[in-house]
């Protein structure tokens, strides 16, 4: 029969099992020497310019520091392979800081739609070119304007007395060899027309008749010449008279009214809105071309 186990006293117990709990507060300090370290040598590279504008830009935003401005400070978009460069890429928009009255900063242009835009404005560019080139060929450079913007390319045929009889919506002989030549162009794209007449006061023509009407009989003359000389795809184009409600100048010298009175072709833009507001920028930033 074996002896009773004697049982172990608290001390032996203790020193055989040594309390570790130390060892929880030694990893804390090892942690907060390692955080300390890497913002030790953080520091030693910051940028002195930029730490100040955090720094006022913080003390601001608390209500450290009283101001009357906006932070203004704008971040960089960096890629990973650019950290160590010098190279940077379009800045960000800037966010307020806390406390600072917010301050509506334009979105920076989606890449793609930049990229259509300025797809459309050559496209309409060379089309314009192609017009003009007709018409030099005839010696009728000069009966014609062009202008690009976030509607299309506009064509205007400018003085009226050029293109029909005094108040009248009959074609000269001088309109017809311009349609000829801008029809044929037109004709093969897949862009849509609008075609819009205009007039640079209101007068009686006939008893029943105002120029309001005489601007819409010359845009739907135009229309048909184009459409059933010129095979322009009736679905693809539209007439409009505006009469004397949008002039391109306000005066009313003989000049000044001759360039009222006049009718539109516009090649539309099919892009979407956000591509078409992008074009007037586009074709702002492009060499000016001469224009007849």
């Amino acid at each position: 029969m074996s002896a009773p186990r004697r049982r172990r006293t608290r001390k032996e117990e203790e020193e055989s099992h040594p309390d570790e709990r130390w060892m929880a507060s030694y990893m804390d300090m090892v942690t907060v020497l390692m955080c300390m370290f890497i913002v030790l040598f953080a520091m030693s590279t910051v940028d002195q310019k930029k730490f100040e504008e955090l720094r006022e830009s913080l003390a601001t935003g608390f209500g450290q520091v009283e101001s009357n401005t906006v932070d203004t400070a704008v971040g960089i978009i960096a890629s990973p392979d650019q950290v160590d460069g010098t190279e940077a890429l379009e800045p960000d928009a800037t966010l307020p800081s806390p406390g600072v009255a917010e301050v509506e900063v334009p979105d920076v242009a989606d890449p793609a739609a930049l990229a259509a835009a300025a797809a459309e404005v050559q496209d309409l560019t060379l089309l314009k070119e192609q017009i003009r080139t007709g018409l030099q060929e005839k010696g009728l450079a000069d009966t014609v304007r062009f202008e690009i913007d976030d509607r299309g390319l506009t064509i205007r045929l400018v003085s009226s007395e050029m293109f029909f009889a005094p108040d009248a919506a009959d074609l000269t002989s001088q309109a017809v060899q311009v349609l000829q030549t801008i029809g044929p162009i037109v004709a093969p794209t897949s862009y849509h027309a609008s075609v819009e007449g205009h007039t640079a006061q209101v007068r009686q023509i006939t008893d029943n008749a105002l120029d309001w009407e005489l601007s819409s009989s010359r845009a739907v003359t135009v229309l048909r010449y184009l459409v059933e000389e010129s095979g322009i795809g009736y679905t693809r184009v539209k007439a409009v008279g505006f009469g004397e409600s949008r002039p391109l100048t306000a005066g009313t010298s003989p000049a000044e009214l001759a360039q009222n009175r006049r009718v539109d072709i516009v090649v539309l833009s099919g892009q979407t809105e956000e591509v078409r507001q992008l074009m007037p920028g586009i074709v702002a930033g492009q060499p000016a071309a001469a224009s007849h």
